[in-house]
């Protein structure tokens, strides 16, 4: 086992005042910028690190900073987001590296260089991942690994360019090291429930084999997550988007996506503990509903004709607790769709001969990215939550699926939403679909974001949240 290497690398304190001018232009064109639509007012440093030394061929600068804008209409002013970035400096940019540009430094530390994505570069994301396999100490920095696994050196790193709401590196096929760009103090959920799966020896989700962390002002901050890499995978949007485009039935999957479901929920509820909710907690959670319904409804006029029937979704089951009525609440993904889920050719992550879901018409399905909604709050996104919100997630993914192909495949959705249920209940869970009212009101709550997602980032897709929108709205959204 190698020892941890520990060493002090504090970066100039002129840095960030440099690269100000530079940061306002290009942070905002970032997919993982989460201000868009606010001017940045300013930036302030919460943390600085030197990985490579600045006054070498290549220099490279984990910076936290934290971006100043007005508050959003009507919201209480609340402190900028901090933002995890990885500056590289060159005298010039290869053209390989032309997309990760910046911008050049006319002063500071960095006078006379080119500012750009370090990411990019095989070089300096190189240098994480070494810093991980050491168990590296730098400055603030901590670079952790579980002992039982190793890191062998050589692996070439590459940047995944897909649309996230992070950033991914793939080293050799071996690992993927996703590193969260904004980031908040206390225990992050994609690192602690992978950990909490692992230790009960599920393996539908990738166990971490190393993690970064910084510890600064007496706060950690959870910065990235080192996991096996599933060799062939097919992303769960694209496999169902290839077989509707192709005309194919999906219901297999989705009855096998289902089970893959139930089997970390039950696995997270032996792990961690679970709670009742009563009635003072579902009032709660409905009370939520409704402001975010309200809240959505003045942003997005197109929303407000349905909000009568849809106050009547979200109201049901505070009356039902009301009545006596409870639900158990547990930890769950947060974020759950077909786009946090993997297919591989063959046995996943953590499967073995003798593993039984080693075949699922061809493949295994896992389960990703445990972060939950990055807008909510941390201590949201850890509280124990009823598993149809899950389930809700996934049946809204299938609907957003049957309307992103031409022409359309009608009643595809349906057949993957009872297969999915079907398959989920195989396990031992819980039918969903036998508790239709707590699921209608997360399946709403679901299309209520959606609908405000889309107006505010792709005004061409509100027609998909808002046509679930009607039916939810009914007095008989079946």
């Amino acid at each position: 086992m190698s020892e941890a290497v520990t060493r002090t690398a504090t970066t100039d304190p002129g840095l960030l005042a440099s690269l100000d001018p530079l940061l306002r232009t290009w942070l905002p064109r970032q997919r993982w910028f989460a201000g868009k639509g606010r001017p940045i007012t300013g930036f302030s440093l919460v943390g600085a690190t030197e990985l490579l030394p600045a006054h070498s061929s290549l220099g490279l600068h984990h910076l936290l900073v934290r971006a100043h804008q007005p508050p959003v209409p009507g919201a209480r002013a609340v402190p900028g987001d901090c933002y995890q970035l990885l500056i590289g400096a060159r005298e010039a940019l290869p053209p390989r590296l032309a997309p990760a540009l910046i911008g050049h430094m006319t002063e500071g530390p960095l006078a006379g260089r080119t500012a750009y994505e370090a990411l990019y570069d095989p070089q300096p994301a190189g240098v994480l991942l070494e810093a991980l396999r050491s168990r590296a100490r730098i400055g603030g920095l901590r670079f952790e690994r579980d002992p039982g696994q190793e890191i062998r050196t050589g692996l070439v790193p590459r940047m995944m360019t897909a649309e996230q709401s992070n950033s991914s590196v793939v080293y050799g096929d071996t690992f993927i090291l996703k590193l969260l760009r904004r980031v908040v103090p206390g225990t992050n959920p994609d690192l602690e429930l992978p950990l909490a799966l692992a230790r009960e020896g599920c393996a539908r989700v990738p166990a971490p084999t190393a993690w970064l962390r910084a510890e600064l002002s007496g706060e950690s901050y959870v910065l990235g997550v080192l996991q096996p890499f599933v060799q062939g995978a097919s992303d769960g949007w694209e496999l169902a988007l290839r077989e509707l485009a192709k005309g194919e039935d999906f219901a297999t999957e989705a009855r096998a996506l289902g089970r893959a479901t139930a089997e970390v929920h039950m696995a997270l509820a032996r792990a961690l503990p679970t709670v009742t909710l009563g009635h003072t907690q579902v009032r709660a959670l409905a009370d939520g509903m409704i402001e975010r319904l309200d809240a959505t409804a003045q942003a997005v006029p197109a929303l407000r004709p349905y909000v009568p029937g849809l106050r009547v979704a979200f109201e049901a089951p505070a009356i039902l607790a009301a009545e006596g009525r409870t639900w158990t609440a547990q930890r769950i993904h947060g974020d759950l769709h077909l786009g946090q889920c993997l297919r591989s050719p063959s046995g996943g992550p953590g499967t073995g001969p003798g593993d039984t879901h080693a075949a699922e018409g061809g493949g295994t399905w896992s389960l990703i990215d445990f972060e939950g909604e990055p807008a909510r709050p941390l201590a949201e996104r850890r509280m124990p939550q009823p598993t149809v919100r899950d389930v809700a997630g996934m049946l809204r993914s299938f609907d957003y699926a049957e309307h992103s192909v031409s022409p359309a495949v009608p009643g595809w959705a349906d057949t993957c939403r009872a297969a999915y249920c079907t398959g989920y209940a195989e396990c031992g869970a819980r039918d969903p679909r036998t508790d239709p009212v707590l699921l209608r009101a997360y399946e709403t709550d679901k299309a209520v974001y959606e609908v405000l997602y889309e107006a505010r980032q792709r005004p061409d897709w509100l027609p998909v949240p808002l046509s679930a929108i009607r039916r939810l709205a009914a007095p008989d959204p079946s």
